[in-house]
């Protein structure tokens, strides 16, 4: 199967309000312009460097996601061209984002990342630390950052009966916040979640945004 034919087979799969984000990490720039040449235009990277790389080398009207575990130290080199920062699970790199973004001169959309997996080793929020940073008065302050919707991923386990149950999870805290803090913000309207294994159990579950990788390009590189 060629990559067109990759995303041919999982847009088919696709409701109309669920966007995607193809994963690129690891990947040579040749197989990313296989799926752009195919009208994809969202990549995910999870690597600060590669993403940096990647957007200087490739069409500029590529929309870049970084999906990985952000490092406060490292926003300022994606602030002038990302287009969506998915994992968002401290205030201080919330802080950082909106600093280096107006530097940059542009506000950045971000997803909150919560924590729904039972695995420890995933990074994410509490649904308290989230409401702790949504009615601080501090966060009142950021002018540069607009909170776009939530990201979550489910542990990687065969028990599909665990995996719907943690992205239902995520859908309900989607909608605790957007009715608590966002209930007039039509720009809190993104559910990322599922990948190449569970993007289907997600979609059913309320996803708007999957993130992609070797169902459309092959098993990673290293």
């Amino acid at each position: 199967m060629s990559i067109a034919e990759n995303i041919d087979l999982i847009k088919a799969n696709l409701p109309l309000n669920v966007s995607l984000v193809a994963v690129s990490k690891t990947k040579p720039a040749e197989l990313l312009m296989e799926a752009y040449n195919h009208g994809q235009r969202a990549f995910g990277e999870n690597k600060v460097q590669e993403l940096v790389w990647k957007y200087e080398a490739l069409p500029k009207d590529i929309e870049w996601h970084y999906i990985g575990h952000l490092q406060t130290n490292k926003v300022k080199y994606i602030a002038p061209f990302v287009h969506l920062i998915h994992g968002v699970d401290s205030f201080k790199l919330l802080k950082t984002i909106d600093s280096e973004a107006r530097k940059a001169g542009r506000t950045i959309a971000c997803l909150l990342q919560f924590h729904i997996a039972e695995e420890e080793t995933k990074f994410g929020l509490s649904v308290l630390e989230a409401e702790g940073i949504l009615s601080s008065a501090e966060y009142k302050l950021l002018e540069n950052v607009r909170i776009s919707g939530v990201m979550g991923m489910a542990t990687y386990t065969d028990d599909e009966n665990q995996v719907r149950k943690e992205f239902a999870c995520l859908k309900t805290y989607f909608e605790k916040l957007k009715s608590d803090y966002f209930s007039d913000y039509e720009s809190f309207n993104t559910i990322s979640m599922g990948m190449s294994g569970d993007y289907l159990i997600a979609i059913e579950e309320g996803s708007t945004m999957v993130r992609i990788g070797s169902t459309i390009f092959g098993e990673r590189y290293y």
